[in-house]
């Protein structure tokens, strides 16, 4: 029984050649079992969130905080389930019903003598199609649960302006990189090598242009007015040596009553910007523990190795692309047929790439995460040397508090996406600083 759309070769795909193909096969499955292992460390969160409040978190939460953060985790997962279910089913819908053949042969139509426009339009039917389905869920997440347990402060009307900047922001910029991309491809020998280096000085650039261009779209910086907190960071700073560039409040309580702090950019575009709501919450020796913390990032130059790290990563990335788009290669022949695709082009070729790396793109974040946790504590570290360990130790309850933060995360969901280590461990951490004085 046919099973999928024909492709641009008049050919019929069936469900059959997918059974037949091992790659197809193998992605299958790793897809499934990597869904069922998000499912299985949801449930493990939930089932260490104990229904009682432990007598260690007692001084932290009082019962009504604990069975509100514990009833928001219960919400977040049950809804983070259904959408991850959701997802795979369109994913392997469209997959299975050859809608990938079936999209190649509507833009080739399109544009059949102007490869570079194909593929931008087949990039952009499907950023479309995703933005589309990730808008209920988004509006759900922000104006349901959020709201429920009082985090959302944001209107209709920043909800939909964040959806259109981040639309212009696609087409004003990605579109021309994937544009260069894809052009690099039909043109060059080697084009992953020179993909590559098209889009490791787009990163580079990103670096000046995220803090100077693309944040102010979203969010108002004001600069730090002069007082108490200023002269403490600046203090706290010079004893650090660190070249303060700019110190910010960015009003993050138009959107979340969420607090954080953040550190981007480098050169003279370095930004140190805390939210307002963080201000709002924590006294003067908590913020510049925070902050120390941020300029333990530096200092510690996490933020060089990270960039390094990315480089590398991208460029083993355009190599494997490099094969997948290879129109004599075997491995390029596999993926297609995995797919249903009769004829082997570059834009096909990248985004069928994109599903088969996913797998990849989990173990990889498992080991980033693991590399992130570890930076975080030597940024505790610096933070407790260059300021309190006690001010530290105080700012993260508050923000675990504040944010209904997981107390207990089970090991498997932090091993695979915790980015920063769960607050009892940081916390027993600092807690040797604090008792030996720092």
């Amino acid at each position: 029984m046919a099973m999928m759309l024909p492709s641009m070769n008049g050919t019929l795909p069936t469900l059959a050649m997918l059974e037949m193909n091992v790659m197809a096969v193998l992605l299958l499955i790793t897809l499934f079992l990597l869904w069922k292992l998000d499912f299985i460390a949801t449930l493990l969160g939930l089932r260490t969130f104990a229904l009682e409040r432990p007598d260690s978190l007692r001084e932290m939460w009082t019962e009504e905080e604990y069975a509100k953060a514990r009833e928001y985790h219960e919400v977040s997962a049950r809804f983070s389930l259904l959408k991850s279910t959701v997802s795979l089913g369109f994913l392997l819908g469209f997959w299975l019903l050859g809608g990938f053949a079936w999209l190649d042969g509507v833009v080739h139509g399109w544009f059949p003598d102007r490869p570079v426009m194909m593929g931008l339009s087949f990039f952009g039917v499907l950023f479309l199609a995703q933005m589309v389905f990730a808008l209920p869920w988004e509006w759900y997440d922000t104006f349901v649960i959020e709201t429920r347990f009082g985090f959302n402060k944001a209107t209709l009307g920043v909800f939909v302006g964040d959806q259109v900047k981040g639309l212009l922001l696609a087409v004003v910029i990605g579109a021309p990189i994937a544009g260069l991309v894809l052009w690099i491809f039909q043109s060059f020998s080697m084009p992953w090598l020179w993909a590559w280096l098209a889009f490791s000085a787009f990163q580079i650039l990103m670096l000046w242009l995220v803090p100077v261009v693309i944040l102010p779209l979203f969010n108002k910086f004001q600069p730090m007015e002069d007082g108490e907190l200023k002269q403490a960071i600046e203090e706290m700073a010079g004893r650090c040596e660190f070249p303060l560039t700019g110190l910010f409040i960015m009003d993050g309580s138009k959107r979340s009553t969420k607090a954080n702090a953040f550190f981007t950019g480098f050169g003279k575009t370095k930004k140190i910007a805390l939210f307002d709501t963080l201000v709002e919450k924590h006294s003067v020796g908590e913020l510049v523990a925070v902050l120390a913390h941020e300029i333990g990032h530096f200092q510690c130059r996490h933020v060089p190795q990270r960039l390094v790290a990315s480089l590398i990563q991208t460029a083993v990335f355009f190599y494997l692309l490099g094969l997948a788009t290879d129109a004599d290669g075997a491995f390029a022949r596999m993926l297609f047929d995995a797919f249903g695709v009769g004829v082997i082009s570059a834009h096909v070729g990248m985004v069928l790439f994109m599903v088969l790396f996913s797998p990849v793109s989990t173990v990889l974040g498992v080991v980033l995460n693991a590399w992130s946790r570890k930076n975080e504590f030597e940024a505790d570290a610096y933070a407790a040397r260059y300021s309190s360990a006690a001010d530290l130790i105080s700012a993260l309850k508050k923000l675990s508090t504040s944010n209904l933060s997981h107390p207990t995360p089970h090991g498997l969901r932090v091993w695979l996406d915790y980015s920063h280590p769960p607050l009892a461990t940081r916390l027993a951490a600092l807690e040797k600083f604090r008792e030996k004085g720092v």
